[in-house]
């Protein structure tokens, strides 16, 4: 393989990868950080799926699990920006799948893009139904407005209708809303940090913040209380998720090939770091545990602020969670739009056609914006019926994700002939690797397992059917009709930046 000269513009490099540069590139690195650490989003995730740790593991699932969840985290971004540096495109994970396969290219592609795009659908539908609990809870304690699941659908519908159309009105937008959102939750986090050190009268042992273990689980063999941790760190491993969002938007980002891994990598360790402090912070300030896992409100932080700095204080902390959830549905709507977009230009989607047009006046797949929106509502529908909804689509975001993040490292590590971009791990490429990937394996099994004894309908574990039935769909029709015309990422340039016609980006 011959070496590319270093392309000296973002344009270029995107043209050595086969594209025309369409979307607008208006991101800096840091609204190019602010885009996945507003996704991760340590006021959502970890507020909204509290209550799973309290329940699971408790108080060391929460703080000591999410340190543990948090450095293995580390690993998988440092391994996935390695691969992002050398190919800075919307597609991201399905084409770095493709472009680093030895065989088989446009089925490593296919498959990584499925799970990626009904991963990323699954997340955005969990974000914006937790910031719709976060927001009933809020008008609860505000307005006295009691707290239905109709209710709390309803308001879903508004977040993620808002959502669609902040994000079709143009990239400049999500930009500047995405910069504030990144400061509003380092200064929030710092706010009610100060307030629950400062204000509660009583406050847990510190000990107790690190080494209590609760099992309500209703298991209660020998070792339930370790297993009660091991599914209590779904809450942290959750929270985690949508780094690859850098990734996604390295196509509207200035000096793509070390912002966007940059982004990826600071997004989760600024993220560990702040979500380390404010977890140690709620969890010291709870005063009575079972009242506040299991109330009325459906959301235990929300309970936990009022019991320990009173009811106005407490409703104002959780308003900076509501907002803080706001900002992470939008920017998880950005991400998810960018990768349908993608997806669709490479005719991956049915009516591939209509979600790959790019608006030309605001430079925004407008159309695939909507698409995600739909397909996030109807994932969330079930939850008028069975709570059991929100939890599945929380382990399927994060299975389905961590399937697609991971794939492409594994690819990169059976790829001797992989060229790295201008940011790499150098010798540490190899251990950081391999540790992402068997952490991946082993969230694979947990995040399946049963998470509730005497198990029922209304509290068995679906996720692992969900992600079953994504695997068959994806199977099912790769074979019947897609490994016919599906060739992996096509390159919308006619004239190729080098080597003439290609059909499959080899890194040159």
């Amino acid at each position: 393989m011959s070496v590319n000269p270093a392309p000296s513009t973002d344009e270029e490099r995107l043209a050595q990868l086969g594209y025309e540069q369409e979307l607008h590139r208006r991101l800096s690195g840091f609204s190019n950080f602010a885009v996945s650490f507003s996704i991760i989003s340590i006021l959502a995730g970890a507020i909204t799926s509290y209550g799973i740790a309290m329940t699971a593991g408790g108080p060391m699932a929460i703080t000591l699990g999410w340190l543990f969840v948090g450095i293995m985290v580390t690993f998988v971004a440092l391994a996935m920006a390695e691969v992002c540096s050398a190919y800075p495109t919307a597609g991201a994970l399905y084409w770095w799948a493709a472009a680093l396969a030895k065989r088989n290219k446009a089925a490593w592609a296919w498959f990584v893009g499925w799970f990626n795009f009904l991963g990323e659908v699954a997340v955005t539908a969990a974000i914006d139904f937790g910031a719709a609990i976060t927001t009933s809870a809020f008008l609860s304690l505000a307005f006295d407005m009691e707290v239905t699941t109709g209710r709390t659908f309803l308001i879903f519908l508004v977040i993620i209708i808002v959502h669609g159309l902040l994000n079709t009105f143009g990239v400049n937008l999500v930009r500047v809303l995405s910069d504030v959102s990144a400061w509003w939750h380092l200064v929030g986090v710092a706010v009610i940090v100060v307030i629950l050190a400062v204000v509660p009268d009583n406050h847990k042992p510190v000990s107790e913040v690190f080494f209590e273990v609760q099992n309500a689980t209703g298991f209660t063999f020998a070792g339930a209380s370790v297993y009660a941790v091991l599914i209590g760190l779904l809450m942290a491993q959750y929270t985690y998720t949508g780094y690859d969002a850098s990734a996604h938007v390295a196509e509207e980002t200035h000096d793509a090939a070390r912002a966007a891994p940059r982004g990826i990598v600071m997004s989760v360790v600024v993220s560990v770091i702040a979500g380390f402090v404010l977890l140690f912070a709620i969890t010291w300030s709870i005063q009575d545990y079972e009242a506040e896992r299991t109330t009325d409100l459906g959301l235990p932080p929300a309970q936990i602020f009022i019991d320990a700095v009173g009811h106005n204080t407490g409703t104002f902390l959780l308003f900076i969670c509501m907002v803080a959830q706001w900002f992470c549905g939008m920017a998880s709507v950005t991400a998810n739009s960018r990768m349908s977009y993608a997806f669709a230009r490479d005719g991956a989607l049915p009516g591939s056609r209509l979600w790959k047009k790019v608006n030309p006046r605001t430079g925004t797949p407008t159309n695939s914006i909507w698409l995600c929106v739909t397909l996030s509502t109807l994932l969330v529908l079930p939850s008028l019926w069975n709570t059991t909804a929100y939890l599945a689509a929380t382990s399927v975001a994060v299975i389905g994700l961590y399937i697609a993040y991971v794939m492409p490292v594994f690819l990169r590590r059976m790829n001797p002939d992989f060229e790295r971009g201008p940011w790499h791990l150098g010798k540490w490429s190899a251990p950081v690797g391999w540790i992402a990937i068997v952490w991946v394996g082993i969230i694979c099994v947990l995040f399946v397992l049963p998470t509730a004894s005497p198990i029922t309908a209304s509290n068995f574990n679906y996720t692992i059917f969900a992600v079953l039935v994504v695997l068959a769909f994806a199977t099912i029709w790769w074979f019947a009709s897609a490994r016919k015309w599906f060739t992996g990422p096509k390159q919308n340039l006619i004239e190729k930046a080098h080597h003439g016609e290609q059909t499959m980006p080899t890194e040159n």
